[in-house]
């Protein structure tokens, strides 16, 4: 009934822009009726600055009557349609916590995902908003498997595990430009590399993270200290082989295969792969 009432709304807008009368009117006016319609008609008409003003004012006064409901949704679309990603995303919250089983309820937690995924940072910076989008979105998928938005949630959701990605694949790169400067760097630039490989398997940065991987165990072989340069060099060599077999038309193949080699050399097991099985 209520989707009804919106689209007829809708339809009309138009025709109610020119009777609305001026905004200043609308603000002043004791008519609620009169400034609820008007708030309408600035939504539908996209004046969502304006319609967020008039709703903002009158949820209070809405509480409890028919309207409350359709009231606290345009208001949380208004928001969205200002990219005013934090008010839209509380409020959506606000919605569907207060109308659990209201008609724009999966509207209102799919909105909520969109408006967080909009608000998310680029991945040098802290993600913990990230995170709070992606649980979103998962909360989501599992009350509406069936939805018609669940692509599209999902889509965000890939969207933005490559973004915590590409965060750990650059801290990963920092650690490996550190080198040895105050600690093994190197060694924090393996483990945060794995970590992500194997939190996220289907990651767009799968190769790089694994190349990354192989060339800080080879810094760690070739600057290790005399007992342990044995060991780290062979743990180079099996990570060319597990790169190669999963790479095999990787772009850094060609560098790969000159850093494998240096490490036969030193290994004394010659500069051919099949050497390794002698």
């Amino acid at each position: 009934m209520m989707k009804k009432s919106i689209t007829a709304i809708a339809l009309v807008s138009a025709c109610l822009m020119t009777s609305c009368g001026d905004y200043n009117k609308v603000l002043k006016s004791q008519d609620y009726s009169y400034r609820y319609e008007a708030a309408k008609e600035y939504f539908f008409s996209g004046q969502y600055t304006k319609a967020s003003v008039v709703l903002n004012d009158m949820i209070a006064i809405l509480k409890g009557s028919g309207k409350a409901e359709e009231s606290l949704y345009m208001l949380a679309m208004c928001y969205y349609g200002q990219g005013d990603w934090l008010e839209a995303s509380s409020t959506f919250k606000k919605y569907y916590t207060t109308y659990p089983r209201g008609e724009f309820a999966e509207l209102a937690r799919f909105y909520t995902c969109k408006s967080l995924y909009n608000d998310t940072p680029e991945p040098r910076l802290d993600q913990t908003s990230t995170f709070e989008a992606i649980n979103e979105i998962q909360v989501f998928c599992e009350y509406y498997p069936s939805s018609v938005y669940k692509d599209e949630a999902q889509r965000m959701m890939f969207e933005l595990q490559d973004k915590l990605v590409e965060k750990e694949y650059l801290s990963a790169r920092l650690y490996y430009n550190l080198g040895n400067y105050m600690g093994n760097n190197y060694r924090s630039c393996v483990i945060t590399a794995q970590n992500a490989l194997q939190d996220f398997p289907y990651a767009k940065r799968r190769e790089d993270l694994s190349y990354l991987v192989f060339l800080a165990k080879y810094k760690m072989a070739s600057e290790s200290v005399v007992e342990k340069r044995e060991e780290r060099y062979r743990d180079v060599v099996d990570e060319y082989y597990a790169f190669k077999n999963e790479f095999p038309e990787s772009k850094y193949l060609k560098e790969a295969e000159r850093i494998f080699s240096k490490s036969q050399a030193e290994l004394g097991e010659g500069s051919t792969e099949e050497s390794l099985y002698r």
